[in-house]
């Protein structure tokens, strides 16, 4: 639909304002084709909205390992139509145990006492994920080989082959160092940790497990299906690199099935853990979502969950809004929409990395004792829709 009308910089409506435009749609650029980025656009499509979308990598991601997700993420999956497709290709997760690093049971319960009528959790290779939504967007709709350089809150946007063009809205979806923030830096976490997938024999099917040792040292264990298991090693470190020598040496005296599984971690993904706390999500035409957004400690497993939600909440509110086309008034409900569960989120993990951090007969105290109540009281946020 053709509407002409006079509008402010930001396009909100304004009699005597300088600009005057004549659109049949918001103009969308999507900057990063990783979860956030498919999904946004994705759910766009939905709504009888097009987007471009644009990945710097020239062809879509492979490799890496594997997710856990929550039960909010599978809730936001299935409302973006693909719970059937899900469902084909992840594993049911339904019970967690907390356990130290001789095996020890500290905390054992399923996950319906945490997530009640949300809904199941579940594991799943990334590469499926990412083909999932992949297939939805449809691979053609997206171009590859197109990274962005810089983005102004204008809407203008350069590229690095020296292109230019201006948008309404640009969404960055391209991760935590990404090309369209401008501010809001990642800080380095104190943690880095190491990510494969080893074939899982001993480790019992639909249970995520996480080992803790001293240090802040955690080893979890998650099986994904096809008879491997997703493994995540991290521990503290005052430098965001990996450390001289084998780093599975620094796992030594971790109880089974931990030394089998670390014979298959020799090519591991290694990365720092970082977070961005800021909520400077919006300046003018941007808009960020994702790790780009908020960025986070694995501890919560919220990483994916939260860039689905923002992918359907800024969705919803771009189609629900494009009528009156005032842009800045669009991004500033997202905003508001997100900032509260993002900083319950950032919270969570900030209690969990403490809990684990503690001494060890004190920290094994508590999850013995309270291990229950406080994954409820960490996930209480996250029940009702975003």
């Amino acid at each position: 639909m053709r509407r002409t009308g006079t509008y402010d910089a930001l396009g909100e409506p304004s009699a005597s304002g300088p600009v005057v435009r004549e659109v049949d749609d918001l103009r969308i650029l999507i900057a990063g084709a990783g979860i956030a980025g498919l999904a946004v656009k994705h759910a766009l499509a939905e709504r009888g909205m097009d987007a471009d979308l644009v990945e710097r990598e020239r062809a879509p991601r492979t490799g890496g390992t594997g997710l856990f997700l929550p039960a909010n993420a599978v809730r936001a999956l299935t409302e973006l139509g693909l719970g059937v497709e899900l469902a084909a290709r992840a594993e049911p997760v339904r019970r967690q145990e907390i356990r130290d690093r001789t095996g020890r049971l500290l905390a054992g319960f399923e996950l319906g006492a945490v997530w009640g009528e949300v809904g199941d959790s579940v594991a799943i290779r990334r590469d499926d994920l990412h083909d999932i939504l992949y297939r939805a967007v449809g691979p053609a709709r997206v171009r590859f080989g197109a990274a962005v350089r810089d983005a102004q809150p204008t809407g203008a946007v350069t590229f690095e082959d020296g292109s230019r063009e201006t948008y309404d809205v640009v969404v960055g979806a391209d991760g935590v160092n990404s090309a369209v923030r401008r501010r809001d830096s990642p800080r380095f976490l104190g943690q880095i940790c190491w990510r494969f997938l080893a074939p899982c024999p001993a480790v019992p099917a639909g249970t995520w497990t996480a080992m803790l040792g001293d240090r802040g040292r955690t080893v979890l264990t998650l099986p994904v299906g096809g008879g491997a298991v997703y493994c995540f090693a991290a521990i503290d470190s005052a430098v965001p690199r990996p450390p001289a020598g084998d780093w599975r040496d620094l796992f030594a005296g971790f109880s089974a099935p931990v030394p089998d599984l670390l014979q298959h971690g020799g090519d591991a993904l290694f990365a720092p853990l970082s977070e961005i706390r800021g909520a400077d999500w919006v300046d003018g035409r941007m808009v960020l979502i994702g790790d780009a957004a908020h960025a986070m400690s694995p501890s919560m497993a919220q990483g994916a969950a939260l860039a689905l939600e923002d992918a359907l909440v800024l969705a919803e509110i771009l189609a629900a809004d494009r009528r009156g086309y005032a842009v800045a008034s669009m991004l500033s409900r997202y905003r508001k929409r997100r900032a509260g569960r993002v900083r319950f989120v950032l919270a969570q993990n900030h209690r969990r990395d403490r809990a684990r951090n503690l001494p060890g007969p004190m920290r094994n105290a508590l999850f013995r004792r309270f291990g229950l109540r406080l994954v409820r009281a960490n996930h209480a946020g996250l029940v009702t829709r975003p």
